[in-house]
């Protein structure tokens, strides 16, 4: 028998030698790193391998692994799925069992017996080999799958735009390990000459699907159906529950704006979630820490700087050092956003009430046009973040008049109010800023928001500093 098919018909076999496997590379870990910091650090006198409270710490996160791990599902299939996902699984279930290691030495008054080195060598360490070892096994599933072994073998009911957009993505992506067998039409003839499924077996129609899975070796039928034919989908689901096949419905959703999409569950409610802010649970937090930590840190440093920017600002013309102007942030509430005056007092009233645009017509003050220039103006709004009004990086605010002309002539421009406005953005270092294209701009606003990630963020903060004070279109 091949591999590949070993694999597919002994899955939990696998998934219980991959268990195994965790456990061994987390005590090895522990013990790899006593056997590291041994010549450098003063452990406690002992015989044979380590001390004897190590041994016990030993088996305490090897009871916790195995009975915590599986609530964060590291261990079920990943196929098609992305690797940052498993691995937030992995680093997930490891923090909560070495939480709970740390929560046994505290509450057993063992804490004197333990290095702290050696807790964090470990604790590094196995983070280390758990996802080496998932980037090992995918590799090696993957190398499998591209050559036509461990398959999952599906069929596809239905044959429209989303089911040709499906087989499309799935004949394009040989490493998930699945195959098509075949297609059934929903409408006949829809799928005459349509390259995305040429060369795929047309199967017949819908009353042929459980016939036909009864008889073959299928392990999953994939139904992509438009949802305006829910009563058909219905009746397949019915008669698909005679058979053992893993049934997945694919919602015809990809023709809409979706920001954030997934499926949740509320008291046992399905939910798909179409465009949701990316901003809660330990996302909401790892932002929080990231703006209150970066921006003290940076007022400590810049502050030097903004007392001289004060001093000639005053000198240079009469009004405020600092200019507050009402602007729309999270979920369209509105906050007075600091900035370093750079035009004369009262210039909004004096052009007749606020203009969006049109900067290179616009008389800053001989020292406001250096500020604008450099994007200095802006320095003021840590503290607009620390107070909790913005992020640092993030889509710029606008005005509430301009929100409200906006919302209706630019697609999707309400979205970027899902998180926080921020002083530096995706759009800004792209070069979209100024009189730039401000369809363009959103377009960049709701990607960030998309993909957001602490990573992601420092990426931009360090492009900033590199190349975002001083921009052709800062005016």
């Amino acid at each position: 028998m091949k591999f590949g098919g070993y694999a597919k018909e002994h899955a939990s076999i696998l998934a219980l030698l991959i268990r195994v496997q965790d456990w061994l590379l987390l005590l090895l870990s522990g013990y790899l790193s006593f056997l590291v910091l041994e010549d450098y650090k003063d452990f406690p006198a002992y015989t044979g391998m380590m001390p004897e409270k190590y041994y016990l710490g030993l088996i305490v996160a090897f009871l916790l692994s195995a009975w915590l791990f599986p609530l964060f599902y590291p261990y079920r299939t990943w196929r098609g799925e992305s690797l940052f996902d498993e691995i937030r699984s992995l680093i997930s279930g490891w923090s909560a069992v070495f939480l709970g290691l740390l929560a046994f030495i505290v509450f057993t008054k063992y804490g004197d017996f333990y290095s702290r080195t050696w807790l964090l060598f470990w604790y590094a360490s196995g983070l280390i080999a758990l996802i080496v070892s998932r980037i090992i096994l995918r590799s090696f599933l993957g190398y499998l799958r591209r050559r036509g072994l461990n398959q999952r073998h599906i069929v596809l009911v239905g044959s429209g735009e989303l089911g040709q957009r499906v087989a499309s993505k799935i004949k394009d992506a040989a490493w998930t390990g699945l195959s098509i067998a075949g297609f059934f039409s929903d409408i006949p003839g829809q799928h005459l000459h349509c390259p995305a499924i040429a060369g795929i077996p047309d199967l017949g129609g819908i009353a042929d699907v459980v016939d036909y899975v009864e008889k073959h070796d299928i392990d999953q039928v994939w139904i992509t159906m438009s949802l305006k034919h829910i009563d058909k989908i219905r009746k397949l689901i019915d008669e698909l529950h005679t058979v053992a096949v893993d049934v997945r419905l694919i919602p015809d959703i990809f023709s809409l704006r979706l920001l954030n999409h997934s499926v949740s569950e509320i008291d046992g409610i399905p939910v798909i979630n179409m465009s949701v802010t990316p901003m809660v649970g330990a996302n909401k937090l790892a932002k929080w820490l990231e703006d209150k930590l970066l921006a003290m840190c940076i007022l400590l440093l810049i502050s030097p700087l903004m007392l001289v920017i004060a001093i000639m600002i005053k000198l240079d013309s009469p009004g405020p050092v600092i200019y507050r102007q009402e602007r729309v942030s999270w979920n369209g509430r509105r906050f007075k956003i600091l900035k370093f005056r750079s035009m004369p007092v009262n210039v909004d009233e004096k052009n007749g009430g606020p203009v969006w645009g049109y900067a290179q017509q616009k008389q800053p003050t001989t020292v406001g046009r250096f500020l604008r220039k450099t994007s200095l103006d802006e320095l003021p709004q840590f503290f607009n973040v620390l107070k909790g009004d913005m992020s640092i990086v993030g889509p710029r605010p606008e005005r509430p008049v301009f929100v409200e002309k906006f919302k209706s002539d630019i697609p999707s421009y309400m979205q970027k109010h899902l998180v926080k406005a921020g002083i530096t953005g995706w759009a800004q270092i792209n070069g979209w800023r100024g009189d730039t294209s401000l369809v363009k701009r959103i377009e960049y606003d709701l990607w960030y928001i998309e993909n957001w990630s602490l990573w992601l963020d420092l990426k931009i903060i360090f492009w900033t500093l590199v190349r975002g004070f001083v921009n052709k279109n800062a005016c």
